[in-house]
C-alpha cells in the first residue's frame, strides 16, 4: 500500500529524521569516546557522516519549509526568534551540571563561551529571519537568491578579523561569523545552506520536478556520485577537520550542496518505492519532531559529558547511542503527549 502522506512532505520529514540522528552519533564521537577512537579512521567516519549529512542537510530542509511556508514576515520574524530564545535555553540546560560545577567552584572553566556557544538553533533563528528580510526584496527571483547563497558561503573569509576586539563585540559578532572556538554555526557561511534549501523549494515548484522520472534520477544520480568520488578526499578531509568543517568557505560549500543533492535524489527514491517501512516511519516521525528531539538529546548527552568526557570506549558508545536515541525517543513522545495527559487530568 502506497503511503497516505505526500512525498513531497515524506521527503524532508526523512531527511531531518536522518540528519538529527547523525548529530546524535557525531555528538557521542565528539564528548564521549576515547581519543583513541575518535582519531582513527572509525572515529574520522563518524565526524564525517555527523558532518554534511547532519547539519546542512538539517539547515537546508529548514530552508525548504521555510520556502513552503505562508506565514508573512512577522510570523517568520517571530518563529526565529523563539529559535534563537530556544537556543539559549539549550545551552544554560545542556551545560547545567557544567555551570553548577563551576559554581561550587570544583571547575576553573569559563563558563561565557558555554552560555553563548553559537550551535545550531541560533543559526536555524538568525536564518529563519534574514530569509524573511530579503524575501520582502527578493521576492522568488531564483538568481537573485542564488547569489545570496555564493556570497554567505563566501564572504565570512574576506571579513576582518575579530581578534582583540572587546569580549562583548566578539561574542556578539561571532554569531555571524569568526574563527572563535564556541562559533560552531555562524550565519557566514552556514546561511548558504537554509537558502540553498529554499532556493530548491523555488525550483522544486517552477519546474515541477515531482513528474522526474525513475530514470532521470538514476542519471542525475550517478552524475553527482562520480562528481563527489573523484573530489571525496577533499570533502572528507574538510568534514573531519571540526574547525575547518565549523569554518569552511565557498569550495567546500559547493561540495556539500552537490553531496546533498545526491542525499535528496536517493531518499527521494528510496520514499517513492519504500515509503511504509516501519524504520522509515520513525525517522519521518523524528523529523516531525526535530527541534524536541534535538534539545533533548542535547540535554542528555551534555550533561552526560561532565561526567563521562572522552573516556567511553566502543562498545559502551554504541551501547550509549541506543540508549540516548532511546530515552529521547521516548521523552519527545511524552513531550507530543503532554496536552492528551492534561485533558486525562
Amino acid at each position: 500500500m502506497k503511503s497516505k502522506i505526500p512525498a513531497r512532505m515524506a521527503l524532508p520529514d526523512l531527511l531531518k529524521g536522518v540528519a538529527v540522528l547523525l548529530m546524535i552519533q557525531v555528538h557521542l564521537t565528539e564528548l564521549f569516546a576515547v581519543s583513541e577512537f575518535s582519531e582513527n579512521l572509525a572515529g574520522r567516519i563518524s565526524l564525517f557522516l555527523g558532518g554534511v549529512p547532519a547539519a546542512p542537510l538539517f539547515m537546508a530542509v529548514m530552508g525548504w519549509f521555510v520556502g513552503a511556508s505562508q506565514a508573512g514576515f512577522g510570523r517568520q520574524t517571530l518563529r526565529g526568534l523563539k529559535l534563537i530564545g530556544w537556543g539559549f535555553l539549550l545551552n544554560i540546560g545542556m551545560n547545567l551540571h557544567l555551570f553548577l560545577r563551576i559554581f561550587n567552584g570544583t571547575s576553573a572553566i569559563d563558563p561565557l563561551p558555554y552560555l553563548f556557544g553559537v550551535d545550531i538553533l541560533f543559526l536555524a533563528g538568525l536564518s529563519v529571519i534574514i530569509i524573511a528580510v530579503l524575501r520582502i526584496f527578493l521576492k522568488n527571483r531564483i538568481a537573485a537568491w542564488l547569489v545570496v547563497a555564493v556570497i554567505a558561503a563566501a564572504a565570512g573569509k574576506y571579513l576582518p578579523s575579530i581578534d582583540g576586539a572587546q569580549p562583548c563585540v566578539t561574542y556578539v559578532l561571532s554569531y555571524f561569523y569568526g574563527l572563535a572556538w564556541w562559533s560552531y554555526f555562524p550565519v557566514l557561511p552556514w546561511l548558504a545552506y537554509p537558502v540553498f534549501g529554499f532556493v530548491f523549494y523555488l525550483i522544486y515548484e517552477e519546474f515541477n520536478l515531482s513528474l522526474l522520472s525513475l530514470k532521470q534520477k538514476l542519471i542525475a544520480a550517478t552524475v553527482l556520485l562520480a562528481m563527489i568520488l573523484i573530489t571525496f578526499q577533499y570533502g572528507f578531509s574538510v568534514s573531519t577537520h571540526l574547525e575547518t568543517f565549523y569554518h569552511h568557505g565557498i569550495i567546500f560549500a559547493l561540495w556539500a550542496v552537490s553531496f546533498l543533492l545526491l542525499l535528496i535524489l536517493i531518499f527521494s527514491m528510496i520514499v517513492s518505492r519504500a515509503g511504509d517501512l516501519p524504520p522509515l516511519k520513525y525517522l519521518r516521525w523524528i523529523g516531525r519532531h526535530v527541534t524536541s528531539f534535538y534539545v533533548i538529546q542535547w540535554l542528555l548527552i551534555g550533561n552526560t559529558a561532565t561526567l563521562l568526557y572522552k573516556s567511553v570506549q566502543v562498545p559502551a558508545l554504541i551501547m550509549s547511542f541506543i540508549l540516548i536515541t532511546a530515552a529521547t525517543s521516548l521523552l519527545v513522545w511524552l513531550w507530543s503527549k503532554r496536552s492528551a495527559f492534561r485533558y486525562l487530568g
